[in-house]
C-alpha cells in the first residue's frame, strides 16, 4: 500500500528525511481500508462517527478516484467510547509530530484526550498487534454530539447533523465541509477533486464554502473562491 502523503505531514519530523516509499518501511505497512470496513468496526459504536477525505467526496459525487487512505473521524471528546468500543480488538496508538506512543488500555481509560494522547495529538493510529499492519488511521475532531467545530478556525461551526449526511448506513462528511479542509494545501489531488465536485454543488453548497474561504484564507484571494462565484 503507497503511504499518503498526509501521513508524510503527520510525520513531519522524521518525514522531513524520508521519501514517502520509505515511510511504510520505517512506520510499518498498512491495510487497504473501504467505507464498508468502517462501517463494520464502528457498528454498535455509540458515540459519532464519520468518514473524511477522498472517500467522502466519491460517496457524493460518484467520481471515482484514487485512494491511498479512509479517514474515519470521530469527536475528541468522546475518546472513552472509542477506547471502550475497540478495547480488545485494536491497539491504539497517539500520532502526533513524527511520534506514535501506545494508548494502554490500563492508562486512564476514561481519561480525557488531553489528559492521555500526545500533546498535538489530532488522530489515532490502530492495528490489531505488533505483528500486524496499521489498519485504520482515526480523526480526532473538534465540537460535541450537537455541533461541528472547524478544527483551523473554532469560529466555523455547524449542527452537527448539518455537517455529516449518510448513504447505505455510512455516514460523511459534507463536500462542501471536505473541500475547506482541503484548500488550505491545494496540492494537485485537492484541486483536482474540487473540479470533480464543484459541478455536483448546489447554490447553498458553493454559497457556504465560498464564504466560509472568505472567512478562513481570507489573505490568500483563494481561486477555489473565485470559481465559486
Amino acid at each position: 500500500m503507497t503511504c499518503p502523503p498526509r501521513r508524510v505531514n503527520v510525520l513531519a519530523m522524521d518525514a522531513a528525511v524520508l521519501l514517502e516509499s520509505e515511510l511504510d518501511r520505517v512506520y510499518g505497512a498498512w491495510v487497504p481500508r473501504t467505507p464498508s470496513d468502517v462501517a463494520r468496526v464502528f457498528a454498535g459504536y455509540t458515540g459519532a462517527w464519520w468518514i473524511a477525505g477522498g472517500w467522502a467526496l466519491e460517496a457524493f459525487t460518484g467520481v471515482a478516484r484514487e485512494h491511498r487512505d479512509i479517514d474515519p473521524s470521530v469527536l475528541r471528546e468522546q475518546l472513552p467510547l472509542l477506547r471502550r468500543h475497540f478495547a480488545g480488538r485494536f491497539e491504539l496508538w497517539s500520532a502526533a509530530a513524527g511520534a506514535l506512543r501506545p494508548l494502554l488500555a490500563d492508562d486512564r481509560a476514561d481519561g480525557s484526550a488531553d489528559e492521555v494522547l500526545l500533546p498535538g495529538c489530532g488522530q489515532l493510529w490502530l492495528r490489531q498487534s505488533a505483528r500486524d499492519a496499521w489498519e485504520y488511521d482515526v480523526l480526532l475532531s473538534p465540537g460535541n454530539a450537537n455541533e461541528w467545530i472547524y478544527r483551523r478556525d473554532p469560529a466555523l461551526r455547524l449542527p452537527l447533523s448539518a455537517a455529516l449526511w449518510e448513504r447505505d448506513g455510512v455516514r460523511y462528511l459534507q463536500p462542501e465541509i471536505q473541500l475547506l479542509y482541503k484548500a488550505k494545501a491545494r496540492r494537485a489531488m485537492d484541486d483536482a477533486d474540487f473540479r470533480a465536485t464543484l459541478p455536483f454543488l448546489d447554490a447553498r453548497r458553493r454559497s457556504w464554502l465560498r464564504e466560509a474561504l472568505r472567512k478562513t484564507l481570507p489573505a490568500a484571494d483563494h481561486p477555489w473562491a473565485r470559481a465559486l462565484d
